[in-house]
């Protein structure tokens, strides 16, 4: 599971809140470190709509950048 950069797009920006969409066939993106390679796009607050498992039972989660250290990324499901 690894964070394809060209599949997190930008929905929506304004007044520094970013909205993401991410499609993956991952299962999952909830893994530690999933996004760190987008550490210098995201910012804590940021919401992202994530399609995980496309290619088999897609499910689609909301959830929000809780930490972003420079380089490590933490989200959490938006409730």
């Amino acid at each position: 599971m690894t964070l394809k950069i060209n599949e997190l797009s930008v929905l929506a920006y304004a007044n520094k809140f970013t909205m993401w969409h991410y499609a993956t066939t991952d299962d999952s993106v909830e893994g530690a470190g999933y996004f760190d390679g987008a550490a210098d796009m995201l910012r804590v607050n940021d919401l992202i709509i994530a399609n995980v498992d496309t290619d088999g039972t897609p499910d689609t989660t909301f959830y929000i950048v809780t930490a972003n250290t420079g380089s490590a990324v933490t989200i959490a499901a938006y409730a």
